[in-house]
């Protein structure tokens, strides 16, 4: 028959200390997790934007200036600026109205014809009056729309507009043309046989 003799007090110590060591890595690898995937769920989606943005109709009446986004539910552009959008309605919370407007919807229509929206997102900054100073199309980067809010409550010309990029001009012919004199693509120059 053995007798088990009674471990060190050295052992002893040194296995509660390793068995800490781990429940501590557990513990902080389990909140790194849980931060992690919390961090994944808060992401910004246009519809969460259009939810929590100001209505048109008190945008139009609060004396604050405005941005008007136009977009849609589909539009990846729009999406991706979902998140920089976000950040600047916490910024300028309570000083700029920002106002989403879907395109999708017939509601707007007389807005989409006014603005002359012809591609999304389409951006208009309002004076405190409600009146279109500016507008942009297309993914804007984060600072140049920041800089932009930042004249716009300032009351001074927006340092960054845009309206288009290039584009050809069109002028209508009045009566049918000879089609063989002519090609509709060739934005009005001369064909030569």
């Amino acid at each position: 028959m053995t007798v088990n003799s009674p471990e060190p007090a050295s052992s002893t110590l040194a296995t509660r200390l390793r068995n800490f060591s781990i429940v501590l890595v557990a513990v902080a690898l389990s909140v790194a997790l849980f931060l992690g995937l919390r961090t994944q769920a808060t992401t910004v989606s246009v519809t969460d934007l259009a939810k929590n943005s100001t209505p048109f109709e008190v945008a139009m009446a609060n004396e604050n200036p405005t941005l008007i986004e136009f977009y849609a539910n589909w539009c990846t552009t729009c999406m991706a600026m979902a998140p920089e959008i976000k950040k600047l309605e916490q910024e300028f919370d309570d000083r700029v109205n920002f106002v989403m407007l879907n395109v999708d919807n017939t509601k707007w229509l007389p807005e989409i014809a006014k603005y002359r929206v012809d591609g999304i997102p389409h951006f208009v900054f309002l004076n405190p009056n409600g009146e279109a100073i500016a507008s942009a199309i297309g993914e804007i980067p984060g600072n140049v729309l920041h800089s932009n809010l930042d004249a716009l409550l300032a009351e001074k010309p927006l340092p960054f507009t845009t309206t288009k990029g290039q584009m050809s001009r069109f002028k209508a012919p009045t009566a049918p043309s000879d089609s063989s004199s002519s090609d509709p693509r060739s934005h009005g120059a001369q064909v030569v046989d």
